[in-house]
């Protein structure tokens, strides 16, 4: 299916350069000798598949002998952890995205990898990073259809690879083929559970509470010239968190007396019970492969994301309607060049424009007249419920991230493959972060109200008199506005040695940040409020903010015991820059008027850098079956953290740097049985994670809470000590069944004693204590209804949490437990409202893991 190949030299060694992951099949075949096929061969990104003939000598030169592959195969090019998961492996597995896949990897828990913060993994779709750089969140999603290759790097990785400390996770997309192919699959879901009590209103019968469409095509556009992928999926999803719609945003109510009898409230909702967790999203995919000459490839992609909603809230269980919604938007387009000059060399140059957008309001209009007066919010005292109000905060902020991409390949010979390349992005960030305000805020008649009485509903209203809403643009902490273009640029060589019985990788890494912006240089007096006209060093002048860049060597050895075991070990220095909000955070330096109100973005925070050593043994048990162990250890420098400042007049803030240090160890252990209609893969992960600090602001938390600060390393928030994934297929050609079984031990919470307790005298470390353990199966199970001509009809049934078990991943402070509270008479005596209990604000539903859920689809194949 491709025009590559090679001449073996006169030992019999070849190479064959620039194939694109996937399944191929691969001749041999010599003059005076049979030829020889291999079936189901599989190539993988950045990763060398050894392929060795032997030919009988033959009479007949068409003679072919054809041989199938083993899927497990020894890759003596492995120096570190990497788990390529192919289009087939995900075809078999219940799950539907590729963060699924990640989190079902050895060394991945619940997102973090290997003890590193949620935000230190890098996301690539064709080796093109699509991290936003603000938060450092990936912004574009692609469907599991699309891809032909999953490659997930959980340890030490090249140097190619940069912009992470943690990980690296690169999907690979189809590039179409000569075959026209297509598929639709319409689909419907529902929650069915036994914890009504927890997950109330949901319905048996509401078979169509999340939908879910979608649809594939690949073919020729001109074959053997022009190929296309496409790909769209509609959801349309309601979680099973329910509310009550009690209350109304214009409800007003007041239970602050003491006396039940002077209490107030408004309540003229439907009381209908309202899905509270909802969000609809469209994702698209486009691709156009070129082939205009046997050693050139191009294509251009694009990738759609859309997704809004609104976000569970449990404070407003009975005025579901007062929550804000948030939007996500992003458009991601990348344009290669891929050229093959000889066949020991070729070049790849990549061009790519991603634009994420996100947003979080009540009305996408500021000053819409349906915005409500502040005060509708007052009635939540006592209940500890929402009976009344809306959200007023208004966020907008959109990324376009500029890039270009070289890489250059060379075979030098047998035993040397190097690689180079270069990668620049310019962003341009726009950050408006501010609230809704009454226009009236600091005029005196600002609380003056009437009643109204509604005679048909026989209600009485409270009507505020003087409200127009309005955005806040002062300068000040209420508001966060700017725009800013920081750069990066980043430059790699690596040395790929393989010999016979070992590999060896080498490699240099150089990375260069400038955030393009100026700081102050009087951080006592950063934004100049206090006026010292005879004093001009405590005023701040701005300078332009220093460039910072560094150079991370990497090393990983692979070593062949025979031709059933590999050793490996590896090592490397990785960088990456805190997310960019640390940087650009309160762009106007304002000081708040009171203690730890404030928090300043530092633009000379430098990289935050990790030291890991890997070492690890696989071992091919049978043709079948493989076994690997690894081991690890991470140093984690200069994390993002905060340090104190004090102005001149004596408040307290806080600014970012890089002061906190964390590191991790860990056992990984891996087993893969497969074979023609079964497959079975098994990982534990014992892992250990301490640190002074598990987020960016968490020493600054403490301390405005007049905690003591942490001196010693607490176990992190992640820390989950054991992490046990089994998945389980059978596959045939009509029928195949799955299961994926999850089993982890609790992670770290803060035990908090009641104040009665002795023990509420006693300096207690964050994270002393261990949630319950969490246990779920999702399965699936995929028949074919019919074939009529190229047509072909598949039922799916896919089941999450097919043993309706209740996960726990938050618990009360005080039990650790998330259904269980020390309620006292005097909380009881305390406790105000008229439509609920003190009980009621202990039946929350977010710490849970989601119930039951059966989803039922109809796939349809051309």
């Amino acid at each position: 299916g491709t025009p590559f190949g090679a001449a073996a030299d006169n030992k019999g060694i070849y190479y064959i350069l620039n194939i694109p992951p996937g399944i191929y099949r691969l001749k041999a075949s010599s003059v005076g000798y049979e030829t020889v096929i291999y079936e189901e061969l599989s190539v993988s990104v950045n990763r060398t598949t050894s392929a060795d003939f032997k030919l009988k000598a033959s009479a007949i030169q068409s003679q072919e002998v054809v041989i199938t592959v083993p899927r497990i195969q020894s890759k003596k090019d492995q120096t570190s952890s990497i788990r390529n998961i192919t289009a087939k492996d995900m075809e078999l597995m219940p799950v539907e995205s590729i963060d699924a896949v990640v989190n079902l990897q050895a060394g991945v828990v619940r997102g973090h990898f290997r003890g590193g913060r949620w935000d230190e993994v890098a996301y690539l779709i064709d080796g093109v990073n699509v991290n936003e750089a603000f938060g450092n969140n990936k912004t574009v999603t692609i469907e599991n259809e699309t891809i032909s290759e999953v490659e997930v790097i959980t340890g030490t990785f090249n140097a190619e690879y940069g912009r992470a400390m943690s990980g690296v996770v690169n999907a690979i997309t189809k590039s179409g083929s000569n075959t026209f192919r297509a598929s639709t699959s319409l689909n419907t879901s529902n929650f069915y559970t036994t914890h009504d009590d927890i997950f109330f209103g949901l319905k048996n019968s509401d078979f169509f509470r999340s939908k879910d469409y979608s649809l594939f095509l690949e073919g020729p556009v001109v074959s053997d010239l022009i190929s296309f992928v496409f790909n769209g999926r509609f959801q349309d999803n309601s979680g099973p968190r329910n509310g009550i719609r009690r209350f109304m945003p214009d409800n007003f109510s007041d239970f602050t007396s003491n006396d039940s009898l002077a209490w107030y409230s408004e309540h003229t909702g439907d009381n209908a019970i309202v899905p509270m967790e909802t969000n609809k999203s469209i994702t698209l995919f486009g691709k156009l492969s070129f082939y205009p000459a046997e050693a050139i490839r191009t294509s251009i992609d694009y990738s759609f994301n859309n997704n809004e909603g609104k976000g569970y809230n449990f404070f407003y269980k009975y005025n579901p309607d007062g929550r804000g919604s948030y939007y996500n938007r992003s458009h991601f387009i990348t344009g290669t060049l891929n050229h093959t000059l000889s066949h020991s060399f070729f070049y790849e140059f990549k061009s790519s424009f991603l634009y994420s957008w996100s947003a979080n309001y009540m009305f996408k209009n500021p000053l819409d007249a349906r915005y409500i007066h502040d005060l509708y919010d007052t009635g939540s005292n006592g209940p500890g419920f929402s009976t009344g109000g809306m959200a007023r905060n208004w966020n907008e902020n959109w990324e376009k991230n500029f890039n270009e991409k070289l890489d250059l390949t060379w075979q030098i010979n047998n035993n040397h493959v190097v690689k180079t390349g270069i990668d620049f992005t310019q962003y341009i960030i726009h950050r408006f972060n501010t609230s809704i305000r009454n226009k009236y805020y600091n005029t005196s008649n600002v609380n003056d109200y009437i009643y109204l009485i509604d005679t048909v509903n026989f209600s009485i209203k409270r009507k505020y008199l003087y409200y127009e809403p309005e955005l806040i643009l002062d300068k000040s902490i209420f508001t966060d506005i700017y725009d800013v273009k920081p750069r990066q640029l980043s430059a790699y060589l690596q040395d790929k040695m393989e010999f016979e019985d070992m590999v060896i990788n080498v490699g240099i890494r150089y990375d260069y940040c400038d955030a393009n912006i100026t700081y102050p240089s009087q951080y006592r007096n950063p934004g100049n409020q206090l006026n010292f006209p005879n004093n001009p060093e405590k005023m701040s002048v701005y300078l332009k903010s220093k460039p910072s860049y560094q150079f991370s060597p990497r090393f990983g050895i692979s070593y062949k015991l025979g031709d059933i075991a590999l050793l490996r070990f590896s090592y490397g220095h990785f960088f990456q820059m805190p997310p960019f909000y640390a940087l650009f955070q309160n762009y106007e330096h304002i000081i708040g008027t009171s203690d730890f109100s404030t928090l300043m973005g530092n633009p000379n925070v430098k990289p935050q850098k990790t030291i890991q050593y890997e070492s690890g043994l696989w071992m091919q048990v049978a043709n079948n079956m493989s076994f690997e162990v690894a081991v690890f250890y991470r140093d984690i420098y200069d994390l993002l953290g905060t340090d104190f400042y004090e102005t001149f007049n004596a408040i307290k803030y806080g600014l970012y740097s890089n002061k906190d240090y964390g590191n991790s160890r860990g056992l990984e252990l891996k087993y893969d049985f497969i074979s023609s209609t079964f497959m079975a893969r098994i990982n534990y992960t014992l892992q250990y994670t301490r640190g002074n600090a598990d987020n960016p602001t968490f020493t600054f938390s403490r301390a405005g809470s007049s905690l003591d600060p942490v001196n010693v390393l607490i176990p992190m928030s992640w820390d989950q000590r054991h992490t046990l994934n089994i998945t389980l297929a059978y596959n045939t050609q009509d029928f195949n069944v799955s299961i994926i079984g999850r089993l982890d031990s609790g992670n770290p919470y803060t035990w908090t004693p009641i104040t009665e307790s002795p023990l509420s005298l006693v300096h207690l470390n964050p994270n002393n204590s261990t949630m319950p353990t969490l246990f779920s199966i999702d399965a699936q199970a995929n028949i074919k209804l019919f074939t009529f001509g190229g047509l072909s009809s598949n039922l799916k049934v896919l089941i999450y949490n097919l043993l309706d078990a209740l996960n726990e991943y938050g618990v009360n402070s005080t039990t650790g437990r998330a259904n269980q509270a020390i309620i006292r008479d005097v909380d009881i005596a305390g406790y105000r409202s008229n439509f609920t209990t003190i009980y009621d604000l202990y039946k929350n539903p977010s710490p849970y893991s989601n119930p039951r859920s059966v989803k039922v689809g109809l796939e349809f194949t051309f």
